[in-house]
């Protein structure tokens, strides 16, 4: 089966309190894309996080004795390491560029996910102005899809992605961080290969591979495509949370 990935070409720019459930229906008919059962819209963190209110003037906020300390470490503002420590659990790393946390969402990431890229200023200074990552990205998905399920009498799945880097690799990768009828994971235990070995430990982290692809055809910069559709995902739709792809730290053994 063919996996075809379509970039959804005119949503306009978001801003705080726009309802994206209906404005995503809206554009995706305006484009002439027919949902079908078994189809995914792969949302970006960044529309669903501007619609929600969660940007950030940072003159706004007062930096702790401990956004102080980490601060004579790293090279970043105080009022921002402040805002890291906010959205985060705990500190994991911390270097003169990066600070790498826990998140409050259960995974760990580079800076608490908090954005600057793309993020027009509200007032003041553009250089003050950041994005918070969703309060709760699997809530967020499940607005969208009971609206269009709903409105459309379908059965469709819906991701919100981020841009995540990884341990010991350069770059950044499209992942997962909210999810609604898409299967994070999909479990292969149990099953036979090609010579009728039965697998023992594969379970495919299906989101993520999905957020990747979406995330080549959205891009990183000014290509302005915050939403792609998706038919061909090869595994069947069901009820899945964030949480089913979080390793706990006891099972960690990178931590």
């Amino acid at each position: 089966m063919a996996l075809i990935l379509t970039p959804v070409t005119n949503i306009p720019e978001i801003k705080p309190g726009d309802y994206l459930p209906s404005l995503i229906n809206d554009c995706l008919k305006k484009q002439g894309i027919s949902l079908f059962n078994n189809d995914i819209l792969v949302v970006t963190q960044k529309i669903v996080s501007k619609a929600e209110h969660r940007l950030i003037d940072l003159s706004t906020i007062t930096p702790s004795d401990e956004a102080l300390e980490i601060a004579k470490t790293s090279k970043k503002r105080p009022q921002l390491i402040e805002l890291i420590l906010r959205e985060s659990k705990k500190v994991v790393r911390v270097n003169r560029r990066t600070i790498i946390t826990e998140h409050k969402l259960g995974f760990i990431s580079a800076n608490a996910g908090i954005d600057h890229s793309n993020v027009r200023s509200m007032s003041g200074k553009q250089d003050d102005w950041y994005l918070l990552l969703p309060k709760d990205p699997d809530k967020s998905a499940k607005q969208i899809r009971l609206y269009i399920n709903s409105s459309e009498s379908v059965d469709i799945g819906v991701m919100i992605i981020d841009s995540h880097g990884r341990a010991w690799r350069y770059g950044t990768v499209g992942t997962m961080i909210g999810t609604a009828g898409v299967p994070g994971l999909v479990d292969l235990r149990g099953k036979k290969d090609l010579y009728g070995y039965k697998l023992k430990i594969t379970r495919v982290a299906a989101a993520d591979e999905l957020a990747s692809a979406a995330s080549l055809i959205m891009g990183q910069a000014n290509e302005n495509i915050p939403v792609v559709h998706v038919r061909g995902f090869p595994y069947p739709l069901r009820n899945a949370r964030l949480r089913e792809v979080l390793r706990p730290e006891n099972k960690d053994l990178f931590r």
